[in-house]
Protein backbone atom coordinates (compact mmCIF):
# COMPACT_ATOMS: atom_id res chain seq x y z
CA UNK A 1 0.00 0.00 0.00
CA UNK A 2 1.31 3.46 -0.84
CA UNK A 3 1.52 6.24 1.69
CA UNK A 4 -1.49 7.99 0.08
CA UNK A 5 -3.85 5.09 0.76
CA UNK A 6 -6.35 5.59 3.56
CA UNK A 7 -5.90 3.11 6.40
CA UNK A 8 -8.46 2.45 9.12
CA UNK A 9 -8.35 0.10 12.09
CA UNK A 10 -11.39 -1.77 13.37
CA UNK A 11 -11.56 -3.66 16.68
CA UNK A 12 -14.83 -5.62 16.77
CA UNK A 13 -15.61 -7.41 20.05
CA UNK A 14 -17.64 -10.61 19.81
CA UNK A 15 -19.36 -12.39 22.70
CA UNK A 16 -17.57 -15.72 22.29
CA UNK A 17 -14.29 -16.61 23.95
CA UNK A 18 -14.58 -20.31 24.75
CA UNK A 19 -15.52 -22.32 21.66
CA UNK A 20 -12.49 -22.59 19.32
CA UNK A 21 -14.63 -23.74 16.39
CA UNK A 22 -16.96 -20.73 16.63
CA UNK A 23 -14.04 -18.38 17.10
CA UNK A 24 -12.30 -19.59 13.94
CA UNK A 25 -15.51 -19.33 11.95
CA UNK A 26 -16.03 -15.74 13.10
CA UNK A 27 -12.53 -14.62 12.09
CA UNK A 28 -12.44 -16.62 8.84
CA UNK A 29 -14.02 -13.81 6.73
CA UNK A 30 -11.23 -11.50 7.92
CA UNK A 31 -8.40 -13.69 6.62
CA UNK A 32 -6.70 -13.45 3.24
CA UNK A 33 -8.84 -10.57 2.00
CA UNK A 34 -7.46 -7.96 -0.43
CA UNK A 35 -6.55 -4.68 1.27
CA UNK A 36 -7.43 -6.09 4.72
CA UNK A 37 -5.00 -7.43 7.31
CA UNK A 38 -6.14 -9.49 10.27
CA UNK A 39 -3.62 -8.21 12.78
CA UNK A 40 -4.68 -10.01 15.92
CA UNK A 41 -7.48 -11.90 17.64
CA UNK A 42 -7.61 -12.73 21.33
CA UNK A 43 -10.29 -14.93 22.90
CA UNK A 44 -10.71 -14.75 26.68
CA UNK A 45 -12.62 -17.61 28.33
CA UNK A 46 -13.25 -15.74 31.60
CA UNK A 47 -14.68 -12.74 29.79
CA UNK A 48 -16.20 -15.11 27.17
CA UNK A 49 -15.21 -12.51 24.62
CA UNK A 50 -13.22 -12.28 21.42
CA UNK A 51 -11.33 -9.08 20.57
CA UNK A 52 -10.29 -8.81 16.92
CA UNK A 53 -8.06 -6.21 15.26
CA UNK A 54 -8.10 -5.60 11.51
CA UNK A 55 -6.56 -2.84 9.41
CA UNK A 56 -6.80 -1.82 5.79
CA UNK A 57 -8.59 0.31 3.27
CA UNK A 58 -11.88 1.59 4.72
CA UNK A 59 -14.41 -0.05 2.39
CA UNK A 60 -12.49 -3.33 2.35
CA UNK A 61 -12.38 -3.37 6.15
CA UNK A 62 -16.09 -2.55 6.34
CA UNK A 63 -16.97 -5.43 4.02
CA UNK A 64 -14.83 -7.96 5.87
CA UNK A 65 -16.14 -6.89 9.29
CA UNK A 66 -19.75 -7.12 8.07
CA UNK A 67 -19.04 -10.68 6.89
CA UNK A 68 -17.64 -11.60 10.32
CA UNK A 69 -20.68 -10.03 11.98
CA UNK A 70 -22.92 -12.22 9.82
CA UNK A 71 -21.20 -15.33 11.19
CA UNK A 72 -21.36 -14.10 14.80
CA UNK A 73 -25.05 -13.29 14.40
CA UNK A 74 -25.70 -16.83 13.21
CA UNK A 75 -23.55 -18.68 15.75
CA UNK A 76 -23.92 -16.77 19.03
CA UNK A 77 -27.08 -16.99 21.13
CA UNK A 78 -26.94 -14.31 23.79
CA UNK A 79 -29.67 -16.10 25.76
CA UNK A 80 -27.03 -18.74 26.56
CA UNK A 81 -24.12 -16.36 27.05
CA UNK A 82 -22.38 -15.73 30.34
CA UNK A 83 -19.05 -14.13 31.13
CA UNK A 84 -17.35 -11.53 33.26
CA UNK A 85 -17.34 -8.73 30.69
CA UNK A 86 -20.29 -6.39 30.22
CA UNK A 87 -22.07 -7.15 26.93
CA UNK A 88 -25.29 -6.51 25.07
CA UNK A 89 -24.87 -8.33 21.77
CA UNK A 90 -23.27 -11.17 19.83
CA UNK A 91 -21.25 -8.47 18.10
CA UNK A 92 -20.96 -6.21 21.09
CA UNK A 93 -18.98 -3.19 19.88
CA UNK A 94 -17.42 -2.18 16.57
CA UNK A 95 -15.06 0.81 16.94
CA UNK A 96 -13.27 2.33 13.94
CA UNK A 97 -9.98 4.16 14.46
CA UNK A 98 -8.27 6.43 11.89
CA UNK A 99 -4.68 5.30 11.26
CA UNK A 100 -3.35 6.90 8.08
CA UNK A 101 -4.74 9.59 5.77
CA UNK A 102 -8.11 9.33 7.52
CA UNK A 103 -9.85 12.21 9.25
CA UNK A 104 -12.13 11.61 12.19
CA UNK A 105 -15.01 12.92 10.08
CA UNK A 106 -14.32 10.22 7.47
CA UNK A 107 -14.07 7.61 10.21
CA UNK A 108 -17.43 8.68 11.65
CA UNK A 109 -18.98 8.41 8.19
CA UNK A 110 -17.61 4.88 7.84
CA UNK A 111 -19.01 3.94 11.26
CA UNK A 112 -22.45 5.25 10.32
CA UNK A 113 -22.41 3.35 7.03
CA UNK A 114 -21.46 0.15 8.88
CA UNK A 115 -24.12 0.64 11.55
CA UNK A 116 -26.83 1.09 8.93
CA UNK A 117 -25.66 -2.01 7.06
CA UNK A 118 -25.69 -4.12 10.24
CA UNK A 119 -29.36 -3.38 10.76
CA UNK A 120 -30.36 -3.67 7.11
CA UNK A 121 -28.51 -6.97 6.60
CA UNK A 122 -28.99 -8.71 9.94
CA UNK A 123 -31.88 -6.92 11.70
CA UNK A 124 -29.68 -6.15 14.70
CA UNK A 125 -30.45 -2.71 16.18
CA UNK A 126 -27.44 -0.42 16.52
CA UNK A 127 -26.41 2.48 18.73
CA UNK A 128 -23.73 4.94 17.63
CA UNK A 129 -21.16 5.93 20.28
CA UNK A 130 -18.01 7.99 20.92
CA UNK A 131 -17.29 10.42 18.05
CA UNK A 132 -20.14 8.94 15.99
CA UNK A 133 -22.71 9.40 18.76
CA UNK A 134 -25.98 11.04 17.73
CA UNK A 135 -26.58 12.40 21.24
CA UNK A 136 -24.19 13.50 24.03
CA UNK A 137 -25.36 10.82 26.46
CA UNK A 138 -24.47 8.13 23.91
CA UNK A 139 -20.81 9.07 23.59
CA UNK A 140 -19.88 6.93 26.59
CA UNK A 141 -20.21 3.21 25.84
CA UNK A 142 -20.94 2.55 29.52
CA UNK A 143 -24.21 4.48 29.18
CA UNK A 144 -25.13 2.72 25.95
CA UNK A 145 -24.46 -0.77 27.32
CA UNK A 146 -26.06 -0.18 30.72
CA UNK A 147 -28.61 -2.92 31.35
CA UNK A 148 -26.67 -5.40 29.23
CA UNK A 149 -28.39 -7.97 27.02
CA UNK A 150 -30.92 -8.95 29.67
CA UNK A 151 -32.08 -5.38 30.25
CA UNK A 152 -32.11 -4.22 26.62
CA UNK A 153 -35.72 -5.19 25.74
CA UNK A 154 -37.04 -2.74 28.34
CA UNK A 155 -34.33 -0.13 27.76
CA UNK A 156 -35.18 0.16 24.07
CA UNK A 157 -38.74 1.13 25.01
CA UNK A 158 -37.54 4.15 27.01
CA UNK A 159 -38.03 7.54 25.40
CA UNK A 160 -34.31 8.35 25.22
CA UNK A 161 -33.10 4.97 23.98
CA UNK A 162 -34.49 4.39 20.53
CA UNK A 163 -31.68 2.80 18.47
CA UNK A 164 -29.95 4.91 15.86
CA UNK A 165 -30.74 2.14 13.40
CA UNK A 166 -33.49 -0.39 13.94
CA UNK A 167 -36.70 -0.93 15.82
CA UNK A 168 -37.25 -0.73 19.55
CA UNK A 169 -36.75 -4.46 19.96
CA UNK A 170 -33.62 -6.57 20.26
CA UNK A 171 -32.56 -9.29 17.87
CA UNK A 172 -33.77 -12.37 19.75
CA UNK A 173 -30.38 -14.09 19.80
CA UNK A 174 -27.85 -11.42 18.71
CA UNK A 175 -29.09 -8.59 20.93
CA UNK A 176 -27.87 -5.07 20.18
CA UNK A 177 -24.62 -3.70 18.74
CA UNK A 178 -22.74 -0.42 19.27
CA UNK A 179 -20.70 1.07 16.43
CA UNK A 180 -18.40 4.02 16.95
CA UNK A 181 -15.37 6.04 15.92
CA UNK A 182 -12.57 6.95 18.30
CA UNK A 183 -8.88 7.63 18.61
CA UNK A 184 -6.53 4.78 19.62
CA UNK A 185 -6.81 3.64 23.24
CA UNK A 186 -5.00 1.15 25.43
CA UNK A 187 -7.07 -1.75 26.78
CA UNK A 188 -5.16 -2.67 29.92
CA UNK A 189 -5.81 -5.13 32.76
CA UNK A 190 -3.99 -5.58 36.08
CA UNK A 191 -4.15 -8.89 37.98
CA UNK A 192 -4.53 -8.76 41.77
CA UNK A 193 -3.42 -11.52 44.14
CA UNK A 194 -6.85 -11.97 45.70
CA UNK A 195 -10.28 -13.35 44.84
CA UNK A 196 -12.06 -10.48 46.60
CA UNK A 197 -14.02 -8.60 43.92
CA UNK A 198 -14.82 -5.80 46.38
CA UNK A 199 -11.12 -4.88 46.46
CA UNK A 200 -10.90 -4.78 42.65
CA UNK A 201 -14.03 -2.63 42.48
CA UNK A 202 -12.73 -0.25 45.13
CA UNK A 203 -9.42 0.19 43.33
CA UNK A 204 -11.19 0.68 40.00
CA UNK A 205 -13.36 3.41 41.53
CA UNK A 206 -10.29 5.17 42.88
CA UNK A 207 -8.54 5.41 39.50
CA UNK A 208 -11.37 6.04 37.02
CA UNK A 209 -12.50 9.48 36.01
CA UNK A 210 -16.12 8.94 37.07
CA UNK A 211 -14.96 8.04 40.59
CA UNK A 212 -12.79 11.11 41.02
CA UNK A 213 -9.60 9.48 39.77
CA UNK A 214 -7.68 10.05 36.57
CA UNK A 215 -9.09 11.66 33.48
CA UNK A 216 -9.20 9.39 30.43
CA UNK A 217 -9.54 6.24 32.54
CA UNK A 218 -12.56 3.91 32.49
CA UNK A 219 -12.15 1.02 34.93
CA UNK A 220 -13.99 -1.76 36.71
CA UNK A 221 -13.39 -4.92 38.71
CA UNK A 222 -13.70 -8.39 37.20
CA UNK A 223 -13.55 -11.91 38.66
CA UNK A 224 -11.37 -14.48 36.87
CA UNK A 225 -12.91 -17.49 38.56
CA UNK A 226 -10.85 -20.14 36.78
CA UNK A 227 -7.66 -18.44 37.95
CA UNK A 228 -9.00 -17.67 41.42
CA UNK A 229 -8.11 -13.99 41.18
CA UNK A 230 -9.66 -10.63 40.35
CA UNK A 231 -8.61 -8.01 37.88
CA UNK A 232 -8.81 -4.25 37.50
CA UNK A 233 -9.79 -3.88 33.86
CA UNK A 234 -9.60 -0.52 32.12
CA UNK A 235 -9.48 1.52 28.97
CA UNK A 236 -6.91 4.31 28.87
CA UNK A 237 -8.57 6.59 26.35
CA UNK A 238 -5.68 9.06 26.09
CA UNK A 239 -2.32 7.52 27.01
CA UNK A 240 -0.54 10.82 26.31
CA UNK A 241 -2.38 12.43 29.21
CA UNK A 242 -2.28 9.46 31.60
CA UNK A 243 0.39 6.92 30.68
CA UNK A 244 0.37 3.23 31.54
CA UNK A 245 3.09 3.50 34.20
CA UNK A 246 1.13 6.11 36.17
CA UNK A 247 -1.96 3.94 36.24
CA UNK A 248 0.04 0.82 37.15
CA UNK A 249 1.87 2.53 40.00
CA UNK A 250 -1.40 3.95 41.38
CA UNK A 251 -3.10 0.56 41.32
CA UNK A 252 -0.06 -0.96 43.06
CA UNK A 253 -0.22 1.74 45.73
CA UNK A 254 -3.96 1.26 46.27
CA UNK A 255 -3.58 -2.55 46.40
CA UNK A 256 -0.99 -2.17 49.14
CA UNK A 257 -3.69 -0.64 51.36
CA UNK A 258 -5.47 -4.00 51.27
CA UNK A 259 -2.33 -6.12 51.60
CA UNK A 260 -2.81 -7.38 48.05
CA UNK A 261 0.07 -7.96 45.60
CA UNK A 262 0.08 -7.21 41.87
CA UNK A 263 0.54 -10.48 39.96
CA UNK A 264 0.97 -9.01 36.50
CA UNK A 265 -0.80 -7.10 33.78
CA UNK A 266 -1.80 -7.45 30.15
CA UNK A 267 -2.58 -5.37 27.09
CA UNK A 268 -5.57 -6.51 25.06
CA UNK A 269 -5.33 -6.00 21.33
CA UNK A 270 -2.84 -3.49 19.97
CA UNK A 271 -1.28 -0.52 21.72
CA UNK A 272 0.48 2.50 20.20
CA UNK A 273 4.25 2.15 20.45
CA UNK A 274 4.50 5.54 22.19
CA UNK A 275 2.41 4.18 25.06
CA UNK A 276 5.06 1.51 25.68
CA UNK A 277 8.12 3.67 25.09
CA UNK A 278 6.85 6.17 27.65
CA UNK A 279 6.53 3.37 30.20
CA UNK A 280 9.96 1.92 29.35
CA UNK A 281 11.52 5.37 29.73
CA UNK A 282 9.91 5.79 33.15
CA UNK A 283 10.99 2.45 34.62
CA UNK A 284 14.49 2.48 33.11
CA UNK A 285 15.11 6.17 33.74
CA UNK A 286 15.96 6.73 30.07
CA UNK A 287 16.79 10.25 28.93
CA UNK A 288 15.29 11.63 25.72
CA UNK A 289 13.92 8.23 24.71
CA UNK A 290 11.10 7.88 22.20
CA UNK A 291 9.99 5.62 19.34
CA UNK A 292 12.53 7.17 16.96
CA UNK A 293 15.20 5.16 18.80
CA UNK A 294 13.57 1.83 18.00
CA UNK A 295 14.97 -0.29 15.17
CA UNK A 296 11.48 -1.13 13.96
CA UNK A 297 10.57 2.53 13.58
CA UNK A 298 13.35 3.01 11.05
CA UNK A 299 11.78 0.29 8.88
CA UNK A 300 8.43 2.11 8.57
CA UNK A 301 7.99 4.42 5.62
Amino acid sequence: MTSEVKIVECVPNFSEGRDPDKIEKIVAPLKDKPNVKLVNYEPDPDYNRLVVTVMGEPQAVKGAVLAAIAVATELIDMNQHEGEHLRMGATDVVPFIPIRNMTMEETVELAIETAQAIYELYAVPVFLYEEAASRPERRNLVNVRKGQFEGMPEKLKEADWEPDFGKREIHKTAGVTAVGARMPLVAYNIDLGTDNIDIANAIARSIRQSGGGFQYIKAGGVELKEKGIVQVTMNITDYTKNPIYRVFETVKMEARRYGVPILGSEIIGLAPVEALTDTAAYYLGLHDFDSSKLVETALID
